[in-house]
């Protein structure tokens, strides 16, 4: 079998407020909490892909504090620009927006990125090859 991806694990210092983020502002929901000896760590997931894919958050971490130039980030796909804009707007009156949404050429499409309660960046884009808006960019055929 080859490797499949199957989680991301942060250590974060705000876990109640990264674990508030991930479920307002991304959906996700936790189905995994526990202490182990060394942290709390929470797994949490998009509904339906609790065996797909998973964000483990760990207590303890730093905060972070990219530079301007620094795109490492969570992609989020969403279902529309409408969906984005909204997303940027709600970020914006909280605070946490760093990328205003934004159209750019194939393939990063539209998006927004906000800064979740540890300092990770987080995109949300519509009609990247991957996700919702695909078959805009790459036709019929996917």
């Amino acid at each position: 079998m080859k490797p499949r991806l199957t989680h991301i694990a942060l250590h974060v210092e705000k876990l109640e407020e990264c674990v508030q983020f991930y479920q307002q502002y991304c959906q996700l929901q936790v189905i995994h909490r526990r202490q182990s000896r060394h942290t709390e760590v929470i797994w949490m997931t998009e509904c339906g892909r609790e065996q797909e894919f998973v964000l483990v958050l760990l207590k303890g971490g730093r905060e972070q504090y990219p530079r301007a130039d620094d795109f490492s980030h969570l992609g989020f796909a969403v279902e529309s620009k409408h969906a984005v804009d909204a997303i940027a707007e709600e970020a914006r009156q909280q605070g946490q927006l760093v990328w205003p949404a934004v159209q750019e050429s194939f393939p990063v499409g539209y998006y927004c990125g906000l800064k979740d309660p540890n300092g990770n960046y987080v995109e949300f884009s519509y009609g990247q090859p991957l996700g919702p808006g695909a078959e805009e960019v790459l036709g019929d055929g996917g």
